[in-house]
């Protein structure tokens, strides 16, 4: 069998991702107990493992480096994207919201809204569904900041418990999106393997299914 190399994303969805590599049965050793190490091989199964960050992982597997990835649904949504997305693995889950002060619902119709985020491209898929026209100002560091300080009317970003925002005055507006950590696979990949590929997507599926995960449309 030819070998599958799997890029994961470092920290918590490395986490997640091992537990699932473990519930069907590929030994991830080597993962935990890494070091400095960035490429980790299984000891039972034709699988190789490469740690990446995470928009890292889709430029690996577009490009063909790695045949498969496990990627935050954030980081799709983000980027243009040249793979199969085959299962939602259930993990990281959290969502994209609209958010800012209270005094944000007293904006007049007619006032042109600016929008502070790290994420552009989804907030202005967002605004541009909803017709409206807005600026949009990209930040990378603490967004809660921007409708604090006046520098934006309200922020697009990432929310888990929603503690950040009510520790900082700030209230959602509206949820924009699901989001979860996701199997992507690289076309040519499901071409060229696609036995051994469809192999770990099955055990994938068939583990997210029996832990109430879904495979994705």
């Amino acid at each position: 069998m030819e070998r599958i190399r799997i890029a994961l994303t470092k920290g918590r969805l490395e986490k997640e991702a091992i537990k699932i590599f473990d519930g069907i049965g590929v030994d991830t050793s080597e993962l935990k107990d890494k070091g400095r190490k960035l490429v980790f091989k299984s000891n039972n199964f034709p699988v190789e493992f490469v740690l990446v960050k995470a928009q890292d992982v889709i430029t690996y597997v577009e490009h063909g480096v790695v045949d498969m990835g496990i990627v935050g649904k954030d980081t799709i949504l983000e980027n243009q994207t040249n793979f199969y997305e085959v299962v939602d693995l259930s993990v990281g889950k959290c969502f994209f919201a609209l958010a800012s002060l209270p005094s944000f619902k007293e904006l007049p119709s007619y006032h042109r809204k600016i929008i502070a985020t790290k994420y552009t491209k989804v907030a202005h898929d967002f605004f541009r569904e909803k017709g409206e026209d807005v600026e949009i100002i990209k930040i990378e560091g603490s967004v809660e900041l921007a409708p604090i300080l006046g520098l934006a009317d309200a922020i697009v970003d990432i929310v888990e418990t929603g503690s950040t925002l009510k520790e900082n005055g700030l209230i959602i507006f509206e949820k924009i999106c699901d989001i979860s950590a996701r199997l992507i696979v690289n076309k040519a990949s499901m071409k060229m393997k696609k036995k051994e590929v469809l192999d770990i997507v099955d055990r994938i599926e068939n583990y997210i299914k029996q832990n109430g995960g879904k495979k994705v449309d």
